[in-house]
């Protein structure tokens, strides 16, 4: 017996284009032209944009101090995750933050030897396998990309489109690190 369509249409919008309209309602939000550069600059919307600018460039650079002991330790792993630490340089420059190079500990100390450039208990901490490595890696950027999905609807349009950017590569990163790790 054929399938017949329900007796009658439902009336209103379909609950797919509600989630759609509040989306775009988001971004619309977070590309409005807000008068970052105007005169509400010299209220409080300036300090609060160089902070989050200040914390994001920070956190990146956690990120990166991250892959540094991870490589360190797991040498193995280095070439898999060069490209990986690259792209969280250029989010810790793009965010402002000093322009990072190779870490000396990744290059001259001898495998499994703690960082003494990374003041992070979590960095020089070399976790018990490649496996966890990668994990903890994927874990950090997830978590970070969550951060920054959060934060990015306190700050103005420019750098909202930018942490919106970086949470979506980090989020990418998890991605291939876990997929990787499988």
């Amino acid at each position: 017996m054929p399938y017949s369509p329900p007796p009658r249409t439902p009336s209103g919008p379909r609950r797919r284009s509600l989630l759609a309209s509040a989306a775009g309602a988001v971004v619309l939000v977070g590309c409005s032209s807000g008068g970052e550069d105007s005169e509400e600059s010299t209220g409080g919307r300036l300090s609060v944009t160089e902070r989050a600018r200040a914390r994001a460039a920070r956190d990146s650079g956690g990120i990166v101090e991250r892959y540094d002991a991870v490589i360190v330790a797991y040498p193995g792993l280095a070439e898999r995750l060069r490209p990986l630490r690259a792209e969280a340089v250029r989010h810790v420059e793009a965010f402002g933050g000093a322009r990072v190079t190779a870490s000396a500990s990744a290059s001259s100390e001898p495998s499994g030897a703690a960082s003494s450039a990374a003041p992070s208990p979590t960095s020089s901490a070399a976790p018990g396998s490649e496996k966890d490595a990668l994990a903890g890696l994927a874990a950090a950027e997830r978590a970070l990309a969550d951060l920054r999905a959060k934060a990015l609807l306190d700050v103005p349009g420019e750098l909202a489109r930018l942490l919106a950017s970086v949470a979506a590569a980090g989020a990418a990163h998890a991605y291939l690190l876990t997929e990787g790790a499988k």
